[in-house]
């Protein structure tokens, strides 16, 4: 295993850029404002999901392949984007619905839209590929301590995404009058909007 300096030295780096605004904390406080707890929880659990999937991915290697091949790299550079755009697309569109009640999604939509986010998103997958192996004693058994690193990663995200959706769903009782809920649900879509096109600006090659 890394020594404890390189352990706390990443843990602090995965905290900072957690805590970085992007596209999975811009749509947790659309989910948990707007929908309530609930749904915030549902969504964490599947970006928990697909943060480990892409982080234990690039910890066995895939994510060098994506860096290495430039249509595989678009394709889910672009494909990460579109999907962001249709999830403001359909908040702006449900936000004429009469109350938030009424959008009535399942915690298994909102789990598989958080899922799908992030494993649609390469820039995750390079970050994995060129930061986590500085965090690696080489005199070790690398493998593992790939593997550890990204579910410690993954780990320390869903607590800061749990911290938000707590945070967030308090705003839940504020914005259930229709006009608050339609203002609100509209305002979060365009900054979803806005990252999503950042994420496809700050991506190109």
């Amino acid at each position: 295993m890394p020594d404890l300096a390189a352990l706390l030295l990443f843990f602090l780096t995965v905290l900072l850029m957690e805590l970085t605004p992007g596209p999975n904390m811009v749509w947790l406080t659309i989910m948990s404002a707007s929908e309530g707890r609930r749904a915030g929880l549902a969504a964490t659990a599947g970006i928990g999901l697909g943060l480990l999937t892409i982080a234990l991915a690039s910890a066995l290697g895939l994510a060098a392949l994506v860096e290495s091949n430039p249509v595989l790299f678009e394709i889910l550079r672009w494909g990460g984007c579109g999907f962001l755009l249709f999830l403001a697309w359909e908040g702006w569109r449900e936000a004429g619905e009469s109350s938030a009640a009424r959008i009535g999604k399942s915690s298994a939509r909102h789990a598989f839209h958080g899922f799908t986010i992030n494993v649609l998103n390469p820039k995750a997958a390079i970050f994995y590929v060129s930061v986590l192996p500085q965090f690696i004693d080489r005199d070790g058994a690398i493998a593992i301590q790939a593997v550890f690193l990204a579910i410690l990663s993954a780990i320390i995200a869903t607590f800061v995404h749990l911290g938000l959706v707590v945070a967030a769903s308090h705003l839940h009782g504020l914005i259930d009058h229709p006009a608050r809920f339609r203002l609100a649900r509209r305002i979060l879509s365009v900054l979803l909007a806005g990252v999503a096109l950042w994420l496809l600006a700050s991506t190109a090659r």
